[in-house]
């Protein structure tokens, strides 16, 4: 009688991330990741010793496609740098929203996650900033990018009935708020956008607050 079918690391992490496109963070198992591979689970710890470090596998991949092999770059400036990059990692997990809350809980610590690293601490290198708070400013950069794409992230895993009552919900909340006892929300009401509305140029904006915060530091040094 034939043995049941041995899986490689690649061939599990494409169907758990497969798996975690249709379910969230929270309903994934191995368990169900051993059922959708038909075999039984303590065949996938010979690979990964935990949920916890094939999550962060998965999410590490996601990093490293969207690296694609490029290297640090040399030249320009450090912001463009650092946007530039902070968009690819966005537009990468954009494509795969459930991946993103995986990120953000997990983390990673393989080669994409290093990728990522570097061309952050190369750029703030180029910044002015003094070698002691290089580390402090990547910490700050990279939670706030995480922070934003993980957060985007739910909307477009939302579906569109979904995401629909959550606009109107929106409108009767801001729109109907009492302005004696919400006089700054019931002023404010109609300019008050969705958090779903112009996402990247928010994204972008925030990102250059920071990046500019850094940047006025390096010129006091």
């Amino acid at each position: 009688m034939a043995g049941r079918r041995r899986w490689s690391t690649e061939e599990i992490l494409d169907a758990a991330a497969e798996l975690l496109r249709t379910s969230d963070a929270d309903a994934f198992s191995l368990r169900k990741l051993a059922t959708v591979l038909g075999t039984d689970s303590s065949s996938l710890y010979r690979h990964f010793r935990s949920k916890t470090e094939l999550m962060r596998a998965v999410a590490d991949r996601v990093l490293f496609a969207a690296m694609d092999g490029r290297q640090v770059e040399s030249g320009g400036d450090w912001k463009q740098h650092i946007t530039a990059l902070a968009l690819r990692v966005r537009e990468a997990f954009g494509e795969q929203p459930q991946l993103a809350a995986v990120w953000g809980r997990y983390a990673s610590s393989g080669a994409g996650s290093r990728m990522v690293m570097e061309e952050v601490l190369q750029a703030l290198r180029k910044s002015g900033v003094p070698d002691a708070d290089v580390p402090v400013y990547y910490h700050r950069i990279v939670v706030l990018f995480s922070a934003l794409i993980a957060s985007e992230a739910s909307l477009v895993a939302s579906d569109s009935a979904e995401y629909e009552q959550g606009m109107e919900l929106f409108r009767v909340a801001v729109l109907g708020a009492d302005p004696e006892r919400f006089p700054a929300l019931a002023h404010f009401a109609r300019d008050i956008r969705p958090l779903g509305v112009d996402r990247r140029a928010a994204f972008e904006e925030i990102l250059a607050v920071q990046l500019a915060h850094i940047e006025a530091a390096g010129r006091v040094k």
